[in-house]
């Protein structure tokens, strides 16, 4: 069981990954664009990674412009429907995954492509979902 957690979690990531490359969207970048004058302001100093410009913005919270503070929620919203459409994915997915992508290392689109090779043998509540979400 300890195995198929596992297996679920890498595919989580690596699906929300490709979902947000396939929405041709970064969140992040866009809060970053968006925020540009305030972590240049307050933030410049800040070591970039790990969430550190983040908690830079946060503790200048009184100080953000409209722009800044939308671009923040907006980046939030895209990765909260990213997630809800990988938890589906991943959900409908897992047992194909343990089936078939054991031995594939996550990353660069080989879950993907491993369970795109596997054709008509993936379920097809695994297809259908992955064709909703636009990964396929």
């Amino acid at each position: 069981m300890k195995k198929n957690g596992l297996v679920i979690v890498v595919a989580m990531v690596f699906l929300l990954t490709a979902s947000l490359a396939l929405a041709g969207s970064n969140p992040i970048e866009k809060a970053v664009e968006g925020c540009k004058q305030e972590l240049t302001t307050y933030c410049k100093d800040v070591t970039p990674g790990q969430g550190r410009g983040l908690a830079c913005l946060y503790a200048h919270g009184d100080k953000l412009s409209g722009k800044c503070e939308y671009a923040l929620y907006d980046a939030a919203a895209q990765l909260e429907r990213a997630v809800a459409a990988l938890s589906y994915v991943v959900n409908e997915c897992a047992e194909d995954l343990d089936r078939f992508c054991q031995g594939v290392p996550a990353g660069q689109g080989r879950l993907l492509e491993c369970i795109n090779k596997k054709g008509a043998q993936v379920s097809a509540r695994c297809r259908e979902a992955i064709k909703e979400v636009g990964l396929k």
